[in-house]
């Protein structure tokens, strides 16, 4: 047996004693991607915490999506094998600056990207995710939208809605450097290929793309297609999931350099370690997840 084969077999045996589930990122490692119970994004890993039995959810991801899991199952351990993955975007803002911001524009409802903190969350009317930021933009009675930390995604929503939205300057720094050259570059490589990307790519890109679709969006798109060659314009930890999923499509990065370091620190060994100790345990203060709680609630019942 390798090493990898004994911690694999090691981590399902703590499962089983911890009474735990693993909820995994589709950004994630292979190696982690193999051993889930639940492989999604950000939408589908926060509906499996809020109602997946189990005591313990062991999160394959970053930070945030262990506190949104924290907030949603204050009854439950919820660890985040590694520790220090984060995201940099939800790092763009912080609740003071939410707070400044609801002042100079009373009359606006805030709609908050789930990539961001608890504290950010707390101070939010509504979330949402990529998957549907335009429908929950127009599910809010306000005119005027402060759309918090992706600018890229508040700018692919006004697009589909009359409503006013004041973006925030924070950007996902792997979704933002992919720029038209590597669109062009790509199609000339494959110029049989449909183009998906993700909405938290620049405009101009998106201007570009046949399809614009969250994680799971392009996983459903690919599979449901006749077409066989795709270029995938997100992270490239999907390429993984659409091998095992679509295995008779063909899925081309477009930009090779399309990785999430944050994404990447998680490995097997971690994942061990955490179920053998329950650490990194993540915890959300009380009164603030609460107040999050809220905000992400609303956002499921639509």
């Amino acid at each position: 047996m390798t090493g990898s084969a004994h911690i694999v077999e090691e981590i399902a045996r703590l499962k089983k004693e911890q009474n735990a589930i693993l909820l995994v990122h589709n950004y994630q490692p292979a190696e982690v991607q193999d051993i889930a119970d639940i492989t999604g994004d950000s939408l589908e890993l926060s509906r499996a915490a809020a109602t997946m039995e189990g005591d313990v959810i062991v999160f394959c991801g970053v930070d945030f999506m262990a506190e949104t899991a924290a907030i949603l199952s204050p009854n439950k351990t919820v660890l985040l094998p590694a520790e220090e993955a984060c995201c940099p975007m939800a790092q763009m803002i912080s609740a003071d600056e939410l707070r400044l911001a609801k002042e100079r524009h009373p009359d606006a409802a805030v709609v908050c990207y789930v990539n961001s903190s608890a504290d950010v969350k707390a101070e939010s009317d509504i979330c949402c995710t990529s998957s549907n930021a335009v429908k929950v933009v127009n599910s809010v009675k306000e005119d005027t939208i402060i759309f918090v930390p992706d600018r890229n995604l508040g700018q692919y929503a006004q697009r589909f809605t009359k409503k006013k939205i004041l973006p925030w300057e924070g950007f996902c720094i792997v979704h933002d450097r992919i720029t038209p050259a590597q669109v062009h570059e790509a199609r000339a490589a494959h110029p049989d290929a449909v183009l998906l990307v993700h909405p938290e790519c620049r405009p101009e890109v998106i201007d570009l793309a046949d399809h614009v679709e969250s994680t799971s969006g392009i996983i459903r798109q690919v599979c449901a297609s006749k077409k066989k060659e795709f270029i995938i314009g997100t992270e490239n930890g999907i390429l993984h999931r659409l091998k095992k999923e679509c295995p008779d499509k063909c899925c081309y990065p477009l930009s090779t350099d399309a990785i999430c370091r944050n994404m990447k620190k998680t490995n097997l060994t971690k994942v061990r370690d955490s179920l053998q100790t329950l650490r990194p345990r993540i915890t959300v203060p009380e009164d603030i997840a609460d107040r999050a709680r809220g905000a992400i609630e609303r956002m499921l019942v639509l």
